[in-house]
C-alpha cells in the first residue's frame, strides 16, 4: 500500500463517498499546481480543473501553461476518474501517456473531462479531454494505460 493510504478500507470507504479531496490530499504536486474536481453539472462523470499559476508558465512571453503541468494535470485527472469509475476499488499505475497538444494553454483556468474506454482485470484505457473557455475547442487530448492494481497488495 503507498504511502498515505489507509488500507483498502479506507480506499473504498473514500472511493463509496466519492471523496475526491482525501485522495487529492495525498498528492502533493497535483495541489501544487491547483489540481480540483467535482462533480460534472451535466451529470457526466467529474469536472476536473487547473487553476491558473504563475508556477504552471512555461512561456513567460505569451504567457502559457508548461506543457508539462498539461500533462500532469491530465494524469491525475484520468487516474482519479478511473479509481472512481472501475469496478472496484483498485490502485491504478500508469503503463504510457499519449497527448496531443492541440492549441496553446494559456494562463486562465483549464477544465478536463474524462471517459473510461476499456476496463480489463488487469489493463484499463482511458481517454482525457483538456479545455480552457470552450470546451469545443480542446487545447490537448490524452490516451492512458493503466495497470490496475490490487490496493490490498495481493499478487495473482
Amino acid at each position: 500500500m503507498p504511502e498515505g493510504v489507509h488500507g483498502v478500507e479506507w480506499l473504498a470507504r473514500t472511493r463509496d463517498d466519492r471523496d475526491l479531496a482525501a485522495w487529492l490530499a495525498l498528492m502533493p504536486y497535483a495541489q501544487r499546481i491547483g489540481v480540483s474536481a467535482q462533480p460534472d453539472p451535466r451529470g457526466e462523470g467529474l469536472l476536473f480543473r487547473l487553476d491558473p499559476r504563475a508556477g504552471n508558465v512555461g512561456n513567460v512571453m505569451l504567457p502559457a501553461l508548461h506543457g508539462g503541468v498539461v500533462a500532469a494535470f491530465m494524469e491525475t485527472a484520468a487516474t482519479l476518474d478511473l479509481m472512481l469509475a472501475a469496478r472496484e476499488p483498485r490502485l491504478p499505475r500508469i503503463v504510457d501517456i499519449s497527448i496531443d497538444y492541440l492549441r496553446t494553454a494559456r494562463l486562465v483556468p483549464t477544465y478536463a473531462h474524462c471517459s473510461l474506454l476499456r476496463e480489463g482485470r488487469r489493463l484499463a484505457n482511458v481517454t482525457v479531454t483538456a479545455w480552457q473557455k470552450d470546451e469545443a475547442a480542446p487545447v490537448a487530448t490524452a490516451r492512458l494505460h493503466f495497470v490496475l492494481g490490487d490496493p490490498g497488495g495481493r499478487r495473482e
